[in-house]
């Protein structure tokens, strides 16, 4: 079953500090160009408009954060 739930900045923080980085995947929405000019650490970049065609590309087994 998924679920969603929106987090605050200092939500996302504590939930990395609380998580191993195995245990998610963080997903970057943004253009390339907004992708390089900087992203967290660890972030996959999928750009919006291509997410739901890769949407394969997530696991299943781990939370998936997107931003």
């Amino acid at each position: 079953m998924q679920t969603y739930t929106n987090l605050t900045a200092d939500e996302l923080r504590g939930y990395m500090q609380e998580h191993h980085e195995k245990e998610y995947v963080l997903v970057d929405v943004r253009q390339q160009k907004e992708y390089v000019q900087g992203h967290i650490s660890g972030a996959h970049l999928i750009p919006l408009a291509e997410l739901s065609a890769r949407m394969a590309e997530l696991p299943c087994d781990r939370d998936v954060i997107f931003y």
